[in-house]
């Protein structure tokens, strides 16, 4: 669609720039708490999360938690919570992101094999449901409300 720039602009939504890596993510660049890191825009991503790394770099309060977390190539693994965390992408933000913290490595292995960059997180779909998410995949925009 040649204006959905101009028609989410007006409808009050945010222009969030990402790239595509070879491996085909969508890389984003976030701040979480004021602090700069790069993350993995996953649709299939229920919760946002960063690696246990994170919780000195992006100043989290991390809390233990019982949820075991699973993804692609990785299961049953112990996580901790961090709750009410700042959010900021492009000039979209929200102060009440919860973060579940767990061990990354297993994704930057395999984007390392790629010769890809290591991530700090995944942004998932807790964040594009609460900014009613929409992505343009041909300009490599996302648009949050």
């Amino acid at each position: 669609m040649k204006n959905l720039h101009e028609k989410l602009k007006k409808a009050d939504y945010k222009k969030v720039k990402f790239t595509i890596t070879k491996t085909q993510h969508l890389l984003i660049k976030a701040k979480i708490n004021g602090v700069k890191g790069n993350f993995i825009l996953d649709t299939g991503a229920s919760n946002s999360c960063v690696g246990f790394e994170g919780i000195e770099h992006f100043a989290l309060e991390a809390k233990n938690s019982k949820t075991k977390a699973s993804g692609a190539g990785a299961t049953g693994m112990l996580t901790q919570m961090a709750s009410g965390n700042k959010l900021k992408l492009s000039k979209w933000k929200t102060s009440k992101l919860d973060l579940v913290i767990f061990d990354l490595s297993h994704v930057n292995e395999a984007l390392g094999q790629y010769k890809v960059k290591p991530v700090h997180g995944i942004i998932g779909a807790d964040v594009l449901l609460k900014g009613k998410g929409i992505i343009d995949y041909f300009n490599h925009f996302l648009y949050l409300k």
